[in-house]
């Protein structure tokens, strides 16, 4: 495609303080945004549309690699360590044009020897051979959006799959060579009560999985939910839920290593470790973001056009603005990701991933520390567990 890289992209931010060359540039991810689904569920506010019956899969796969051709120099040589399919549900794509799109995405950039590919996937959409096809392309991850597997609550939510169709999907992903998936799977639902929330639980563990996204359904802005609100459960029910969960997941061998996020041994998801650890990444696709370091200390965010038809109109550029952080943002940008992880993080990243010196945090980590939510420990930067639960307090004592 014929795209004018210059052609107006919003610019925002001023000019900042100069920021030392960073020692060393964080590793680097790519995620790549497929924006149809079925349909659009209530709750959801990502940057998704309802596919009409024949998706324009072969420009979208030429406008992916003409955008990630205006993004690589930003790559600055590096390899990826890890590719996120994002959605929508990418896996309405068939893998004909996926495999075209990895095969051009790896002649720009090289791929890690153990690089992870995941692919989000809706159970209303598995078909055995299409993800037997999905494996052999080299996509080794898959991520399973259930949310419930009661039909009542599925309902609720939108969903086009039944409880059924949503255990039969994580058999065929085993049968089509995933030894390596996550299941979503929502608490919190609209009249759910401990036991039907503990129910879902369970069935999700006994489907074995290697990872497991377990979070609490919010109304956001800008969706069905939060115009016509559902019924959903009170503070005290939403809190032994919260309990009894995590509970139940530890028994089972699913430790948790990030506000929602628990993972077998080993499994944790790497491309996600890399957003909450402040690595970068390109974003390409409708309405994607990127997060891009430079050598010369630059760090930009990026975000990309969102309706996917001006995404595909030639005459409109990809790129819808970009942002220079600043650094009086850096503490908060950092730690906003960081402090996500269970464990924190090496408190050196702070200096290695901002060019920023440890001391800018004293401070606020003094503050925080006192307040209770920040661990004590020179040399690692960690939420107590009750910075865990009030994480945006926590925050607060780095905002500039």
């Amino acid at each position: 495609m014929n795209r004018d890289p210059a052609a107006s992209p919003l610019i925002l931010g001023g000019a900042q303080a100069p920021r030392p060359a960073l020692p060393q540039l964080p590793p680097l991810a790519l995620y790549i945004h497929i924006p149809w689904c079925v349909r659009k569920c209530p709750y959801c506010d990502f940057n998704s549309h309802a596919a009409s019956p024949t998706l324009p899969e072969e420009e979208y796969v030429d406008a992916l690699l003409a955008d990630l051709d205006q993004d690589l120099p930003a790559a600055h040589d590096r390899e990826l360590s890890s590719i996120f399919f994002g959605g929508g549900t990418p896996s309405l794509f068939s893998a004909q044009a996926l495999g075209r799109l990895l095969a051009g995405v790896q002649q720009r950039i090289p791929f890690a020897s153990d690089i992870e590919i995941t692919l989000e996937a809706n159970p209303g959409t598995f078909e055995q051979e299409k993800f037997t096809a999905y494996r052999a392309l080299g996509i080794n991850r898959l991520s399973i959006g259930i949310q419930s597997f009661q039909e009542q609550k599925l309902e609720a939510l939108g969903r086009i799959h039944s409880g059924a169709e949503a255990v039969r999907a994580a058999d065929m992903a085993r049968q089509a060579g995933f030894d390596n998936f996550n299941l979503d799977l929502m608490h919190g639902l609209p009249d759910q009560s401990l036991e039907d929330a503990l129910g879902d639980l369970r069935q999700a563990i006994a489907m074995k999985p290697t990872h497991l996204s377990w979070y609490q359904l919010t109304l956001e802005p800008n969706t069905v939910f939060w115009s016509q609100p559902p019924t959903l459960p009170e503070d005290d029910i939403l809190w032994d839920i919260q309990e009894a969960g995590q509970a139940l997941l530890a028994e089972h061998g699913y430790a948790q290593y990030e506000v929602s996020a628990y993972a077998q041994p080993g499994r944790a998801a790497r491309h996600n470790l890399n957003y909450w650890s402040f690595g970068d990444f390109i974003g390409i696709g409708a309405g994607a973001h990127g997060k891009l370091s430079h050598p010369d200390g630059r760090i930009l965010r990026t975000w990309k056009t969102r309706l996917p038809k001006d995404y595909l109109n030639p005459a409109k550029p990809f790129k819808a603005g970009e942002k220079s952080l600043d650094n009086d943002e850096l503490p908060f940008e950092f730690l906003m990701n960081a402090l996500r992880l269970t464990d924190g993080v090496d408190a050196a990243l702070f200096a290695q991933r901002t060019g920023l010196e440890l001391a800018s945090l004293a401070e606020g980590r003094r503050q925080a520390e006192q307040s209770g939510l920040l661990q004590v420990e020179p040399s690692r930067l960690a939420a107590t567990p009750r910075g865990q639960l009030f994480l945006n307090d926590l925050l607060q004592y780095f905002l500039i």
